[in-house]
């Protein structure tokens, strides 16, 4: 367990231009030195340089929110498979080295692709992975190997989360969240196929999520495995359809489909729902939605 020293405290967030990285920087940005890294600063697949650098400045939490996210890509093709296995695999190793070197905290972001979807009352943070997605290996890779250094001393909060939504970073290569491209979308076309009663998981707040993890790291609260997500199971049609009634859409339809309609290369868990046991609750999806709409 750790206590936070204030400004004394200096954390490096990795990914900083990212939708969570950007949201982490403007939550702790107030109370705590921070060290903002994208992949113009950092390149984590390099085990050397990453060490040298991070070694350089000494920060005591190392929070990676840096990942290969591209699902149907991996799935299909070789150097793509490859590039993932490092980034959300063995990249995590050589951070998790480092933090040990330091004798710092490793705060690591996975998603629920961890699981097989097979569980109907969801899963909870005990749970054994077992993914049906080449994606959904190389997450587990990571975990495997932040589970590696445990016996070793490695202090580290790795965080499950799911279907995150919230402001676009400033990188190049973010991507609009769900409900941003729907609604982009929606003024250029004027129906929507949606998979309904799959593919059911928690949406999450990136802001929410930063404020958590904030809350997380300064309790002083157990290291280990939590899931953190707005609560309230939903479908993406689910989504779309509260979505549109938010914003008054009345002129686009939602056609309800099954995942085996709405063919891609990957499989999708159809039930991942990320039990949280370990903290207060969030407040549902829905609200979040109405505050991040609003503040746009």
């Amino acid at each position: 367990m750790i206590k936070l020293m204030g400004q004394e405290e200096k954390i490096l967030i990795i990914g900083a231009k990212g939708n969570l990285g950007s949201q982490l920087a403007r939550v702790l940005g107030n109370d705590y030195r921070l060290l903002l890294w994208d992949k113009e600063e950092l390149d984590i697949t390099n085990k050397e340089t990453l060490a040298k650098k991070i070694l350089k400045h000494k920060p005591g939490i190392i929070i990676n929110t840096a990942a290969y996210n591209a699902v149907d890509k991996c799935e299909d093709e070789a150097q793509e498979y490859e590039l993932a296995k490092m980034l959300n695999g063995a990249a995590v190793g050589y951070l998790a080295d480092v933090a040990l070197k330091l004798d710092a905290v490793l705060v690591h972001f996975v998603s629920d692709y961890v699981f097989s979807g097979d569980k109907k009352e969801g899963y909870s943070e005990a749970d054994q992975t077992r993914s049906i997605s080449r994606y959904g290996d190389t997450k587990i890779m990571g975990e495997e190997e932040i589970n590696k250094r445990v016996k070793q001393g490695l202090k580290y909060y790795l965080i499950r989360t799911s279907k995150l939504f919230g402001p676009r970073g400033t990188g190049e290569t973010t991507k609009e969240s769900f409900f941003d491209l729907i609604l982009r979308l929606s003024k250029e076309q004027k129906e929507f196929k949606m998979v309904h009663n799959e593919e059911i998981g928690c949406f999450t707040y990136t802001l929410d999520l930063a404020r958590v993890l904030k809350d997380l790291l300064e309790a002083d609260e157990p290291y280990g495995i939590y899931h953190i997500g707005n609560e309230g199971p939903a479908s993406w049609y689910d989504a779309a359809k509260y979505l549109f009634m938010l914003k008054g859409i009345k002129d686009v339809k939602l056609i309800p489909v099954s995942s085996s309609d709405y063919q891609r290369p990957a499989k999708r868990p159809k039930y991942s729902v990320l039990l949280n046991t370990k903290l207060p609750k969030l407040r549902s999806w829905q609200e979040a939605l109405r505050e991040y709409l609003q503040d746009e």
